[in-house]
């Protein structure tokens, strides 16, 4: 499962959920913007404030790190 920690107000996380709705690639949208036990569960997986978080089976991404992304969900571009 891939979970896409976001707000709606980020660039980065639009242009993510572009990407990945482009290569059809399921995912759960989480707006830590308002959901506050998300945003704890965010912090807690990558020790940071910033958006977007993407947890790949585990694997934590920081920002939209299009190679690493691509790389854990084998996407050819």
């Amino acid at each position: 499962m891939i979970k896409v920690y976001s707000t709606p107000s980020c660039p980065y996380c639009v242009t993510l959920k572009v990407f990945l709705k482009q290569h059809n690639i399921e995912f759960e949208d989480i707006d830590v913007s308002q959901d506050k036990k998300a945003r704890e569960e965010m912090v807690k997986k990558s020790g940071q404030m910033g958006v977007p978080v993407v947890d790949i089976d585990g694997e934590i991404v920081v920002g939209f790190d299009r190679e690493k992304i691509c790389k854990l969900l084998n996407i050819k571009e």
